[in-house]
């Protein structure tokens, strides 16, 4: 495998992203790669946004992963700033080569640089090899998430 860039995610890698969120079954129900507006508005929201760090993984000039890091100033735990990890998708050719485990590692370090006590993230009840994979990497899953759908 060639060289890995982390990067800001710019509007011309949309597409790329968008596909990988809607390349599974939850995905598949809920993304609409036919239609790019919403997420071309949520970029730029997204990029006026010093908290939010939207990145993209690109190999060989591909965009084979993405992730949205959030990073959260508050009150609790003394203070503390935690960050959210959102969005994992990594492209269907690169699941099992390690990329996961370097998008959440620089996730993990962006966290570190901006000062965070605290990483924290969600993965849906379903997704087994996720919380696998999240847990090999350090994470608890030590709180029950809930959603309220708007």
């Amino acid at each position: 495998m060639g060289d890995l860039e982390i990067r800001a995610a710019a509007a011309d890698d949309v597409p790329a992203i968008v596909a990988m969120l809607a390349d599974d079954p939850l995905g598949a129900q809920r993304e609409s790669p036919d239609d790019l507006t919403p997420y071309l508005a949520a970029l730029e929201r997204l990029r006026s946004d010093p908290n939010q760090h939207l990145v993209v993984a690109v190999r060989e000039g591909r965009v084979v992963g993405t992730l949205q890091l959030t990073i959260i100033p508050g009150l609790s735990r003394r203070g503390a700033t935690r960050s959210i990890v959102e969005g994992v998708r990594i492209h269907a050719d690169e699941r099992g080569s390690g990329l996961g485990t370097q998008l959440i590692e620089w996730a993990i370090e962006e966290s570190r640089t901006e000062g965070c006590q605290l990483v924290q993230l969600t993965s849906d009840k379903t997704r087994a090899d996720a919380h696998r994979f999240y847990e090999r990497l350090g994470f608890t899953a030590s709180h029950t998430g809930f959603k309220l759908q708007l």
